[in-house]
């Protein structure tokens, strides 16, 4: 999953729009903090995804051994 799947069919247009966007908000300044919260978010939204994805396996591989039992 690349990084701009979660941000959908933006073209470099929109991407730069949404850019200057953020400089007039936040300023040049605070830009690195902001980027850094955003990664630290992907992140932790990647990691919390996984971790779901392996319970869910964790337990079909469960039900698929005591299926395989009775």
């Amino acid at each position: 999953m690349g990084a701009f799947a979660l941000i959908g069919n933006l073209g470099w247009g929109e991407l730069l729009i949404l850019l200057i966007i953020v400089l007039i908000i936040f300023g040049p300044r605070k830009l690195p903090e902001v980027a850094e919260a955003f990664g630290k978010s992907i992140r932790a939204f990647k990691k919390a995804a996984r971790d779901v994805q392996d319970e869910v396996k964790t337990e079909v591989d469960e039900k698929k051994n005591t299926d395989s039992k009775s």
